[in-house]
């Protein structure tokens, strides 16, 4: 009997080599090469049946100039924060991957979308993880109408293209993309193989005959979704949810669109009906406080075209080892270790023998640069003891030099933080507004030294 011929297929870029090797020669990445076997069968079918595959049917050349831009048509699900994540809601033809930690409500969240959709529009859940009762189950405890929603509960990728070819849904659901294999190749359900070439064939389909599909992936222990890499790269949009599973609420984020902005964010809370949007998420990130504590700054972070008010808050205490700790929840804690250098060169401020630890409140996680300004600040605070003064809020880079740089679009960030009450705003100079902000003091800082003094002045 011949030998199984196998090769090492990499899980991270889907790159394929003879041997394995410790680093995956297409992408660098170490330890990523998993052993496959090579499926003639499906190799031939694709070489022989399908010599150019492409994701949409072929079109002719065409000059740039010659064709029409023209506005793509959307729909909306039904849950407004879904919809601002996409874009302003679903595109026919577009492939959505969403991933996110198990229970975290992802399959709650689309079955909601689903059954808001089916009064208006043919949609199909494929379900390859729960059975029709379970799906029913959590049906009948959300309390969705859920009458005229089409379900399958099957994981062979032929017949679910068939189901798909013969009931022509508006929109479709695959849960997951991990469980479905395609009967072409040998490999396992969730084998980079498989993963790829399904992800390929439903991306076809929907481009092909204008379906919406919408797949559910797994995400690793890191948090990156599962399989292949290339597997985001097929699709149009990304989005991952995000939050403590022992929290009751959920971000969910847009990481790739083509049809949108991305790191939009929409937020959720979990309650015994499903997920609810929350209209005023800043609510959610700042901490009811009596009294102003130390180490405690607010912020205005823009999550795409959204601002959100975020509360920092640090903690510097003496350090009782060699080496002192630096800590950080929801900020980039190298960064961390710049901006405390930064405040010791520039403003004299030493924090090299006391233990520092940074936290966004509410769990949200703060990618910008604009929290420089409001880190530095609560760290003074904290290691003066001496809370920052009531209703200020700020924002700003802080360069090496000790410079505050602008951030961008200054205006809508003045505007939400003058909406919710606060009085006092320290911002770039570059920021400043040319007229007045209604009930906004406006404090333009220039270094972060300037700006440390002008929060130690009595008038504030």
């Amino acid at each position: 009997m011949a030998k199984a011929k196998t090769n090492f297929t990499c899980s991270e870029c889907g790159g394929i080599s003879n041997k394995w090797t410790g680093q995956c020669p297409s992408c660098g990445q170490w330890n990523t090469l998993i052993e496959t076997l090579v499926d003639i069968a499906g190799v031939n079918r694709l070489s022989q049946q399908q010599p150019h595959v492409s994701l949409a049917q072929t079109a002719p050349v065409l000059s740039l100039a010659d064709i029409e831009a023209v506005e793509v048509p959307r729909f909306g699900t039904g849950i407004e924060e879904f919809d601002r994540v996409l874009g302003g809601g679903l595109v026919p033809g577009g492939v959505v991957l969403i991933g996110g930690d198990p229970g975290i409500g992802k399959s709650t969240l689309l079955l909601q979308a689903l059954a808001n959709l089916s009064r208006s529009k043919k949609v199909l859940y494929v379900s390859g993880e729960e059975s029709g009762a379970q799906i029913a189950l959590r049906a009948k405890r959300l309390a969705v109408d859920a009458k005229d929603l089409q379900l399958q509960a099957e994981i062979q990728l032929e017949k679910i293209l068939y189901t798909l070819a013969e009931h022509k849904p508006d929109v479709a659901v695959i849960d997951s993309i991990q469980t479905v294999y395609s009967d072409a190749l040998s490999s396992a359900p969730g084998s980079v193989a498989q993963v790829r070439e399904c992800a390929a064939q439903l991306t076809r389909t929907a481009k092909q005959t204008g379906v919406t599909i919408i797949m559910v992936g797994h995400v690793t222990k890191e948090g990156a979704l599962a399989g292949p890499r290339v597997l985001e790269h097929i699709v149009d949009t990304v989005l991952y949810f995000e939050g403590d599973t022992h929290s009751s609420f959920r971000l969910v984020r847009a990481v790739k669109n083509r049809f949108g902005a991305v790191n939009e964010l929409g937020v959720f809370a979990m309650t015994e009906k499903g997920l609810k949007g929350v209209s005023n998420p800043s609510a959610l990130f700042l901490s009811q406080h009596d009294n102003q504590v130390p180490g405690s700054c607010v912020m205005v972070t823009q999550e795409g075209t959204r601002p959100l008010l975020v509360e920092i808050q640090a903690l510097v205490d003496t350090s009782h080892a060699p080496n002192a700790r630096r800590l950080s929840v929801g900020l980039d804690q190298n960064r961390l270790a710049m901006l405390l250098a930064v405040l010791h060169r520039h403003a004299g401020v030493a924090a090299f023998d006391q233990d520092v630890f940074i936290n966004a409140v509410g769990g949200v996680k703060i990618t910008e640069p604009a929290a420089d300004l409001a880190v530095m600040l609560a760290i003074q605070s904290s290691l003066r003891n001496k809370p920052l003064p009531r209703g200020l809020v700020v924002f700003g880079e802080v360069g090496l030099a000790g410079e505050i740089r602008p951030a961008p679009r200054g205006q809508e960030r003045l505007r939400e933080a003058a909406k919710l009450g606060f009085s006092i705003a320290m911002i770039p100079k570059a920021n400043a507004p040319k007229g007045k902000v209604e009930g906004l003091t406006i404090i333009a800082v220039e270094r972060i030294d300037e700006a440390l003094e002008k929060i130690r002045d009595a008038s504030l």
